[in-house]
Protein backbone atom coordinates (compact mmCIF):
# COMPACT_ATOMS: atom_id res chain seq x y z
CA UNK A 1 0.00 0.00 0.00
CA UNK A 2 1.38 3.50 -0.35
CA UNK A 3 0.49 6.10 1.47
CA UNK A 4 -1.57 9.66 0.90
CA UNK A 5 -0.08 12.63 1.95
CA UNK A 6 -0.58 16.31 0.75
CA UNK A 7 2.57 17.61 0.64
CA UNK A 8 4.28 13.71 0.77
CA UNK A 9 4.10 10.17 -0.50
CA UNK A 10 5.77 7.64 -0.69
CA UNK A 11 7.79 7.09 -3.37
CA UNK A 12 7.50 4.01 -5.40
CA UNK A 13 11.35 4.38 -7.13
CA UNK A 14 14.30 6.36 -6.24
CA UNK A 15 14.07 10.01 -6.50
CA UNK A 16 16.12 12.05 -9.55
CA UNK A 17 19.35 12.79 -9.41
CA UNK A 18 22.94 10.77 -9.49
CA UNK A 19 23.72 10.79 -6.24
CA UNK A 20 20.31 9.84 -4.63
CA UNK A 21 19.92 7.44 -6.93
CA UNK A 22 22.92 5.96 -6.25
CA UNK A 23 22.40 5.85 -2.54
CA UNK A 24 18.88 4.03 -3.49
CA UNK A 25 20.62 1.72 -5.43
CA UNK A 26 23.02 0.89 -2.69
CA UNK A 27 20.24 0.54 -0.01
CA UNK A 28 18.41 -1.68 -2.03
CA UNK A 29 21.50 -4.08 -2.61
CA UNK A 30 22.02 -4.13 0.99
CA UNK A 31 18.97 -4.77 1.74
CA UNK A 32 18.41 -7.43 -0.70
CA UNK A 33 22.19 -9.17 0.71
CA UNK A 34 20.47 -9.18 4.35
CA UNK A 35 17.21 -10.60 3.19
CA UNK A 36 19.19 -13.19 1.63
CA UNK A 37 21.46 -13.87 4.82
CA UNK A 38 20.23 -17.19 6.63
CA UNK A 39 18.30 -15.77 9.53
CA UNK A 40 20.40 -15.82 13.60
CA UNK A 41 17.18 -16.75 15.75
CA UNK A 42 17.91 -13.77 18.78
CA UNK A 43 21.45 -13.66 18.61
CA UNK A 44 22.21 -9.64 18.32
CA UNK A 45 26.09 -10.21 16.98
CA UNK A 46 25.06 -12.03 14.27
CA UNK A 47 21.67 -9.98 13.45
CA UNK A 48 24.02 -7.15 13.62
CA UNK A 49 26.60 -8.33 11.30
CA UNK A 50 23.58 -9.25 8.93
CA UNK A 51 22.04 -5.65 9.02
CA UNK A 52 25.96 -3.59 9.48
CA UNK A 53 26.25 -2.94 5.18
CA UNK A 54 22.84 -1.46 5.31
CA UNK A 55 23.13 0.10 8.77
CA UNK A 56 26.25 1.66 6.87
CA UNK A 57 24.43 2.92 4.22
CA UNK A 58 22.06 4.75 5.99
CA UNK A 59 24.71 6.17 8.31
CA UNK A 60 26.38 7.51 5.05
CA UNK A 61 23.59 9.37 3.75
CA UNK A 62 21.98 11.08 7.58
CA UNK A 63 24.02 14.07 7.39
CA UNK A 64 22.77 15.18 3.58
CA UNK A 65 19.21 13.72 4.59
CA UNK A 66 19.15 16.08 7.66
CA UNK A 67 20.50 19.02 5.31
CA UNK A 68 17.67 18.79 2.40
CA UNK A 69 15.47 17.46 4.96
CA UNK A 70 14.89 14.51 2.85
CA UNK A 71 12.53 11.83 4.00
CA UNK A 72 14.13 8.76 4.62
CA UNK A 73 11.14 6.41 2.63
CA UNK A 74 13.93 4.40 0.29
CA UNK A 75 15.70 3.63 3.82
CA UNK A 76 12.34 2.66 5.73
CA UNK A 77 11.80 0.52 2.71
CA UNK A 78 15.10 -1.13 2.91
CA UNK A 79 15.09 -1.82 6.78
CA UNK A 80 11.56 -3.85 5.80
CA UNK A 81 13.11 -5.70 2.64
CA UNK A 82 15.70 -6.65 4.56
CA UNK A 83 13.63 -7.46 7.64
CA UNK A 84 14.74 -5.47 10.48
CA UNK A 85 11.23 -4.36 11.07
CA UNK A 86 10.46 -7.99 11.66
CA UNK A 87 13.53 -8.86 14.55
CA UNK A 88 10.93 -9.38 17.04
CA UNK A 89 8.19 -11.27 14.94
CA UNK A 90 8.81 -15.07 16.08
CA UNK A 91 10.43 -17.28 13.60
CA UNK A 92 7.13 -19.44 13.06
CA UNK A 93 5.72 -16.27 11.56
CA UNK A 94 8.99 -15.40 9.31
CA UNK A 95 10.55 -13.13 11.82
CA UNK A 96 14.24 -13.49 13.78
CA UNK A 97 12.54 -14.12 16.98
CA UNK A 98 14.71 -11.63 18.75
CA UNK A 99 14.48 -11.16 22.46
CA UNK A 100 14.17 -7.67 24.17
CA UNK A 101 17.80 -6.98 24.82
CA UNK A 102 18.68 -8.24 21.75
CA UNK A 103 15.84 -5.96 20.08
CA UNK A 104 17.22 -2.88 22.03
CA UNK A 105 20.84 -3.36 21.18
CA UNK A 106 20.06 -3.23 17.59
CA UNK A 107 17.12 -0.12 17.82
CA UNK A 108 20.19 1.54 19.37
CA UNK A 109 22.83 0.62 15.97
CA UNK A 110 20.04 2.10 14.24
CA UNK A 111 20.00 4.99 16.03
CA UNK A 112 23.56 5.71 15.79
CA UNK A 113 22.75 5.41 11.67
CA UNK A 114 20.21 7.84 12.12
CA UNK A 115 18.43 8.67 15.32
CA UNK A 116 15.23 9.22 13.23
CA UNK A 117 14.68 5.88 12.64
CA UNK A 118 13.87 4.04 15.82
CA UNK A 119 11.49 6.64 16.85
CA UNK A 120 9.82 6.52 13.24
CA UNK A 121 9.18 3.08 13.89
CA UNK A 122 8.00 3.01 17.33
CA UNK A 123 4.26 2.39 16.85
CA UNK A 124 5.96 -0.18 14.57
CA UNK A 125 7.39 -2.35 16.99
CA UNK A 126 5.09 -1.64 19.71
CA UNK A 127 2.63 -2.99 17.70
CA UNK A 128 4.24 -6.14 17.16
CA UNK A 129 4.77 -5.80 20.81
CA UNK A 130 1.15 -5.40 21.80
CA UNK A 131 0.67 -8.60 19.57
CA UNK A 132 2.65 -10.81 21.30
CA UNK A 133 1.57 -9.71 24.77
CA UNK A 134 -1.44 -11.85 23.99
CA UNK A 135 -2.67 -15.14 23.08
CA UNK A 136 -2.87 -14.81 19.23
CA UNK A 137 -5.62 -15.05 17.13
CA UNK A 138 -5.86 -16.27 13.41
CA UNK A 139 -6.33 -11.95 12.96
CA UNK A 140 -3.11 -11.31 14.99
CA UNK A 141 -0.84 -14.35 13.07
CA UNK A 142 -2.04 -12.70 9.46
CA UNK A 143 -0.84 -9.56 10.68
CA UNK A 144 2.27 -11.01 12.11
CA UNK A 145 3.26 -12.92 8.71
CA UNK A 146 2.40 -9.36 6.55
CA UNK A 147 4.96 -7.05 9.07
CA UNK A 148 7.43 -10.46 8.31
CA UNK A 149 6.54 -9.93 4.48
CA UNK A 150 7.45 -6.07 4.81
CA UNK A 151 4.36 -4.37 6.21
CA UNK A 152 5.09 -1.13 8.07
CA UNK A 153 2.48 0.44 10.80
CA UNK A 154 2.37 3.95 11.66
CA UNK A 155 0.97 5.86 14.68
CA UNK A 156 -1.69 8.55 15.15
CA UNK A 157 -2.84 9.02 18.94
CA UNK A 158 -1.70 12.57 20.13
CA UNK A 159 -4.25 15.26 19.37
CA UNK A 160 -4.32 19.16 19.97
CA UNK A 161 -8.06 19.15 20.61
CA UNK A 162 -9.79 20.74 23.32
CA UNK A 163 -10.32 17.60 25.25
CA UNK A 164 -9.59 16.78 28.69
CA UNK A 165 -6.34 14.65 29.93
CA UNK A 166 -6.86 11.11 28.72
CA UNK A 167 -10.02 12.09 26.89
CA UNK A 168 -9.78 12.12 22.63
CA UNK A 169 -12.14 13.87 20.32
CA UNK A 170 -11.30 11.51 17.97
CA UNK A 171 -14.41 8.76 17.36
CA UNK A 172 -15.09 5.57 15.66
CA UNK A 173 -18.71 5.05 15.95
CA UNK A 174 -20.41 1.57 14.16
CA UNK A 175 -21.77 1.97 11.09
CA UNK A 176 -23.31 -0.97 8.63
CA UNK A 177 -21.11 -4.11 8.86
CA UNK A 178 -17.86 -1.81 10.27
CA UNK A 179 -17.47 1.11 12.06
CA UNK A 180 -16.80 4.53 11.43
CA UNK A 181 -13.52 6.84 12.26
CA UNK A 182 -13.17 10.69 12.38
CA UNK A 183 -10.73 12.86 13.91
CA UNK A 184 -7.85 14.61 13.19
CA UNK A 185 -4.36 13.82 15.23
CA UNK A 186 -0.51 15.65 15.75
CA UNK A 187 2.55 13.82 15.79
CA UNK A 188 2.00 11.27 13.87
CA UNK A 189 4.89 10.09 14.00
CA UNK A 190 5.82 6.66 11.07
CA UNK A 191 2.36 7.23 9.54
CA UNK A 192 4.13 8.77 5.85
CA UNK A 193 5.96 5.72 5.79
CA UNK A 194 3.19 3.18 6.96
CA UNK A 195 0.88 0.66 5.45
CA UNK A 196 -1.16 0.72 8.32
CA UNK A 197 -1.86 3.04 11.04
CA UNK A 198 -2.81 2.71 14.83
CA UNK A 199 -5.35 5.23 15.71
CA UNK A 200 -6.43 5.99 19.25
CA UNK A 201 -9.97 6.72 19.46
CA UNK A 202 -12.96 6.97 21.57
CA UNK A 203 -15.88 4.66 21.60
CA UNK A 204 -19.98 5.90 21.46
CA UNK A 205 -20.00 5.30 25.14
CA UNK A 206 -16.94 6.91 25.88
CA UNK A 207 -14.44 4.18 26.12
CA UNK A 208 -11.38 3.52 23.97
CA UNK A 209 -10.52 1.94 21.05
CA UNK A 210 -7.36 1.02 19.17
CA UNK A 211 -8.23 1.35 15.20
CA UNK A 212 -5.85 0.24 12.68
CA UNK A 213 -6.82 1.32 9.08
CA UNK A 214 -4.67 0.96 5.62
CA UNK A 215 -2.97 4.27 5.31
CA UNK A 216 -4.18 4.44 1.39
CA UNK A 217 -8.33 4.14 2.74
CA UNK A 218 -10.55 6.60 1.65
CA UNK A 219 -10.69 10.02 3.72
CA UNK A 220 -7.26 9.26 5.14
CA UNK A 221 -4.80 12.59 4.88
CA UNK A 222 -1.30 12.47 6.06
CA UNK A 223 0.62 15.81 6.12
CA UNK A 224 4.36 16.05 6.65
CA UNK A 225 4.13 19.40 8.74
CA UNK A 226 6.03 18.81 11.74
CA UNK A 227 8.01 21.78 12.54
CA UNK A 228 10.48 20.39 14.98
CA UNK A 229 14.18 21.67 15.07
CA UNK A 230 14.89 17.91 15.57
CA UNK A 231 14.34 14.36 14.74
CA UNK A 232 12.71 16.31 11.52
CA UNK A 233 12.52 12.90 9.27
CA UNK A 234 10.30 11.20 11.32
CA UNK A 235 7.62 11.91 9.60
CA UNK A 236 5.77 13.00 12.96
CA UNK A 237 3.31 15.57 10.93
CA UNK A 238 -0.60 15.60 11.27
CA UNK A 239 -3.11 12.94 10.26
CA UNK A 240 -6.89 13.76 9.17
CA UNK A 241 -9.48 10.95 9.19
CA UNK A 242 -12.95 12.01 7.70
CA UNK A 243 -15.46 9.50 7.43
CA UNK A 244 -12.78 6.27 6.78
CA UNK A 245 -14.87 3.09 6.84
CA UNK A 246 -13.28 0.09 9.08
CA UNK A 247 -13.53 -2.89 9.11
CA UNK A 248 -14.88 -4.81 12.58
CA UNK A 249 -12.10 -7.18 12.75
CA UNK A 250 -9.59 -4.08 12.58
CA UNK A 251 -11.36 -2.15 15.69
CA UNK A 252 -10.05 -3.89 19.12
CA UNK A 253 -12.27 -2.22 22.17
CA UNK A 254 -10.17 -2.03 25.46
CA UNK A 255 -12.31 -1.56 29.00
CA UNK A 256 -13.21 1.67 30.16
CA UNK A 257 -11.39 2.67 33.33
CA UNK A 258 -8.18 0.60 31.45
CA UNK A 259 -5.72 3.10 31.65
CA UNK A 260 -3.24 3.45 34.21
CA UNK A 261 -3.05 -0.15 35.10
CA UNK A 262 0.20 -1.75 35.72
CA UNK A 263 2.00 -2.52 31.74
CA UNK A 264 5.20 -3.52 30.14
CA UNK A 265 4.14 -1.20 27.58
CA UNK A 266 4.98 2.04 29.06
CA UNK A 267 8.63 0.49 29.68
CA UNK A 268 8.89 -0.34 25.84
CA UNK A 269 7.71 2.80 24.31
CA UNK A 270 10.08 4.58 26.52
CA UNK A 271 12.86 2.21 25.66
CA UNK A 272 12.30 2.97 22.11
CA UNK A 273 12.84 6.83 22.44
CA UNK A 274 15.96 6.05 24.76
CA UNK A 275 17.56 3.79 22.44
CA UNK A 276 16.86 6.51 19.75
CA UNK A 277 18.62 8.95 22.54
CA UNK A 278 21.67 6.48 22.92
CA UNK A 279 22.05 6.52 19.10
CA UNK A 280 22.51 9.78 18.75
CA UNK A 281 24.92 10.27 21.69
CA UNK A 282 26.75 6.91 19.80
CA UNK A 283 27.03 9.07 16.55
CA UNK A 284 28.01 12.30 18.12
CA UNK A 285 30.97 9.82 19.81
CA UNK A 286 31.88 8.58 15.68
CA UNK A 287 31.84 11.90 14.05
CA UNK A 288 34.16 13.71 17.28
CA UNK A 289 36.36 11.29 16.79
CA UNK A 290 36.28 11.23 13.03
CA UNK A 291 36.78 14.84 13.15
CA UNK A 292 39.63 15.35 15.37
CA UNK A 293 41.22 12.39 13.43
CA UNK A 294 40.91 14.67 9.96
CA UNK A 295 42.26 17.67 11.84
CA UNK A 296 46.06 18.58 10.41
CA UNK A 297 45.72 22.25 11.44
CA UNK A 298 46.23 22.75 15.64
CA UNK A 299 45.55 26.10 18.20
CA UNK A 300 48.86 28.28 19.09
CA UNK A 301 47.58 26.93 22.38
CA UNK A 302 47.33 23.81 21.84
CA UNK A 303 49.93 20.91 23.23
CA UNK A 304 49.94 18.84 20.56
CA UNK A 305 51.02 18.46 16.76
CA UNK A 306 47.97 17.85 15.49
CA UNK A 307 44.61 17.53 17.15
CA UNK A 308 44.54 14.03 18.24
CA UNK A 309 47.52 14.11 20.10
CA UNK A 310 46.07 17.12 22.12
CA UNK A 311 45.80 15.77 25.69
CA UNK A 312 42.90 18.38 26.38
CA UNK A 313 41.12 16.86 23.30
CA UNK A 314 41.80 13.82 24.40
CA UNK A 315 40.45 14.17 27.84
CA UNK A 316 37.24 15.69 26.12
CA UNK A 317 36.60 12.59 23.99
CA UNK A 318 37.54 10.29 27.15
CA UNK A 319 34.87 11.89 28.82
CA UNK A 320 32.29 11.61 25.94
CA UNK A 321 32.86 8.14 25.24
CA UNK A 322 32.06 7.41 28.95
CA UNK A 323 29.03 9.23 29.38
CA UNK A 324 27.63 7.26 26.22
CA UNK A 325 28.78 4.33 27.51
CA UNK A 326 26.47 5.33 31.03
CA UNK A 327 23.81 5.91 28.56
CA UNK A 328 23.74 2.90 26.99
CA UNK A 329 24.19 0.63 29.89
CA UNK A 330 21.52 2.43 31.74
CA UNK A 331 18.94 1.28 28.71
CA UNK A 332 20.07 -2.06 28.32
CA UNK A 333 19.68 -2.99 32.11
CA UNK A 334 16.06 -1.14 31.54
CA UNK A 335 15.52 -3.56 28.77
CA UNK A 336 17.02 -6.60 30.72
CA UNK A 337 14.11 -5.57 33.56
CA UNK A 338 11.70 -5.64 30.65
CA UNK A 339 12.56 -8.86 29.75
CA UNK A 340 12.34 -10.38 32.92
CA UNK A 341 8.82 -8.76 33.32
CA UNK A 342 7.31 -9.45 30.28
CA UNK A 343 8.36 -13.41 30.62
CA UNK A 344 6.62 -13.56 34.10
CA UNK A 345 3.31 -15.09 35.13
CA UNK A 346 1.24 -15.02 38.58
CA UNK A 347 1.48 -13.03 41.43
CA UNK A 348 5.46 -12.23 40.90
CA UNK A 349 4.28 -10.76 37.76
CA UNK A 350 3.00 -6.89 38.84
CA UNK A 351 5.70 -7.15 40.98
CA UNK A 352 8.38 -7.28 38.22
CA UNK A 353 6.51 -4.95 35.69
CA UNK A 354 6.49 -2.09 38.33
CA UNK A 355 10.76 -3.31 39.24
CA UNK A 356 10.75 -2.46 35.03
CA UNK A 357 9.19 0.37 34.97
CA UNK A 358 11.21 1.73 37.73
CA UNK A 359 14.45 0.45 35.67
CA UNK A 360 13.42 2.77 32.79
CA UNK A 361 12.36 5.94 34.65
CA UNK A 362 15.69 5.68 36.20
CA UNK A 363 17.17 5.21 32.68
CA UNK A 364 15.49 7.76 31.11
CA UNK A 365 16.88 10.25 34.67
CA UNK A 366 20.72 9.51 33.55
CA UNK A 367 20.86 8.86 30.15
CA UNK A 368 18.78 12.18 28.75
CA UNK A 369 21.49 14.35 30.73
CA UNK A 370 24.47 12.32 29.50
CA UNK A 371 23.35 12.26 25.74
CA UNK A 372 22.55 16.07 25.86
CA UNK A 373 25.98 17.08 27.42
CA UNK A 374 27.78 14.64 24.45
CA UNK A 375 25.89 16.21 21.78
CA UNK A 376 27.00 19.54 23.11
CA UNK A 377 30.54 18.76 24.21
CA UNK A 378 31.87 17.05 21.05
CA UNK A 379 31.83 20.64 19.99
CA UNK A 380 35.13 21.18 22.26
CA UNK A 381 37.33 19.27 20.04
CA UNK A 382 37.21 21.08 16.80
CA UNK A 383 36.31 25.18 17.36
CA UNK A 384 34.07 27.19 14.08
CA UNK A 385 34.97 24.29 11.86
CA UNK A 386 32.96 21.71 13.53
CA UNK A 387 30.19 24.11 13.46
CA UNK A 388 29.91 23.66 9.27
CA UNK A 389 26.68 22.75 8.16
CA UNK A 390 28.33 20.33 5.91
CA UNK A 391 29.31 18.30 8.76
CA UNK A 392 25.79 18.56 10.13
CA UNK A 393 27.36 17.69 13.64
CA UNK A 394 24.38 19.78 14.88
CA UNK A 395 21.63 17.39 14.17
CA UNK A 396 23.01 15.51 17.04
CA UNK A 397 21.96 17.79 19.47
CA UNK A 398 18.94 18.98 18.31
CA UNK A 399 17.78 15.23 17.92
CA UNK A 400 19.14 14.37 21.39
CA UNK A 401 17.08 17.44 22.75
CA UNK A 402 13.91 17.06 21.11
CA UNK A 403 13.68 12.94 22.06
CA UNK A 404 14.56 14.34 25.68
CA UNK A 405 11.53 16.47 25.59
CA UNK A 406 9.22 13.48 25.46
CA UNK A 407 7.85 12.34 28.56
CA UNK A 408 9.74 15.85 30.18
CA UNK A 409 12.17 14.25 32.58
CA UNK A 410 10.90 17.12 35.44
CA UNK A 411 7.91 14.83 36.01
CA UNK A 412 9.34 11.72 35.83
CA UNK A 413 11.61 12.47 38.97
CA UNK A 414 9.33 13.84 40.90
CA UNK A 415 6.62 10.60 40.33
CA UNK A 416 10.09 8.44 41.42
CA UNK A 417 10.11 10.85 44.60
CA UNK A 418 6.74 10.43 45.32
CA UNK A 419 7.20 7.00 44.97
CA UNK A 420 9.60 6.45 47.10
CA UNK A 421 8.66 9.22 49.91
CA UNK A 422 4.64 8.44 49.96
CA UNK A 423 4.19 5.34 48.24
CA UNK A 424 2.52 6.39 45.34
CA UNK A 425 2.11 4.03 41.91
CA UNK A 426 3.91 4.75 39.19
CA UNK A 427 1.68 6.41 36.14
CA UNK A 428 1.69 3.62 33.59
CA UNK A 429 0.07 6.53 31.20
CA UNK A 430 0.92 9.52 29.07
CA UNK A 431 -1.55 11.86 27.94
CA UNK A 432 -1.83 15.51 27.35
CA UNK A 433 -5.08 17.82 27.03
CA UNK A 434 -7.10 20.72 28.83
CA UNK A 435 -7.41 20.59 32.63
CA UNK A 436 -11.23 19.60 33.75
CA UNK A 437 -13.34 22.07 34.07
CA UNK A 438 -14.22 22.48 38.62
CA UNK A 439 -17.62 22.95 39.65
Amino acid sequence: MTATAETTTRPAAAPEGGAVDDGAARLAEAARRAAATPAAQGDHAALRERFAPLLAEIAAGAPARDRERRLPHAEVRALAEAGFTAVTVPAAHGGHGAGIETFFRLLIDLGEADSNLPQLLRAHFSHVEELLGGALDETDVHRLEAIARGDVIGNASHERSTATVGDLATTVVADGDGYRLDGEKHYSTGSLFADWIDVSARTEDGGRARVTVAADAPGVTLRDDWDGFGQILTGSGSSLFEGVHVPAAQVRVRPRGGDGVPTTQTSFLQLVLLSSLVGAGRAALRDAVGFVRSRTRVYSQGSGATAAQDPLVQQVIGRLSARVAAAEDAVLAAARALETARSATGEEREALIDAAELRTIQAQLTSVPDVLAVTTELFEVGGASATSTSRALDRHWRNARTLASHNPVIYQERAIGDRLLNGTGLLYFWSTGETPAKG
